[in-house]
């Protein structure tokens, strides 16, 4: 579930919508997303454009994405490259040699860079950095009390 802060957060940017659109169900459903998972909530509801900006860093909005490119191709074709499991699904467009991946499976997030940082969490040596989404999501909007990074 998502927290009160980045459903606040997202109200005051104007970025929260309370209708859902249904080709944003399907894309979710395209990934086997739980539509009750706070990774849905968070994508079937909050939207600034394609991308969301802050820290720097872009994010998607990946239900956008899904409908308006070719995401599923890249999705696989990174999960390939960086040999990273399936269960891993990529955020933003890795730009800089690094990118921010959700696990559809646990909720984790992780931040893996090319090198030694992505070697190290294939070998099972370095950790997901967010337990869940919504950890991920109130560091990156910059709610959270204690940064993870």
């Amino acid at each position: 579930m998502l927290s009160t802060k980045v459903i606040e957060h997202c109200r005051v940017k104007g970025w929260w919508h309370e209708d859902v659109p249904a080709e944003y169900e399907k894309a979710l459903n395209k990934l086997d997303i739980d539509l009750n998972s706070d990774f849905a909530q968070f994508y079937l509801h909050a939207e600034d454009g394609p991308t969301f900006y802050n820290r720097h860093q872009e994010l998607y909005q990946i239900c956008w994405v899904i409908e308006n490119t070719v995401y599923l191709q890249d999705m696989h074709i990174s999960q390939l490259t960086l040999g990273l499991p399936e269960a891993y699904i990529p955020l933003d467009s890795f730009e800089g040699e690094g990118g921010f991946f959700y696990n559809r499976q646990t909720g984790e997030v992780v931040l893996v860079e090319l090198g030694e940082s992505i070697e190290r969490f294939l070998d099972g040596e370095s950790k997901p950095q967010w337990a869940d989404f919504n950890a991920f999501l109130e560091w990156y909007f910059g709610l959270a009390e204690v940064t993870t990074l």
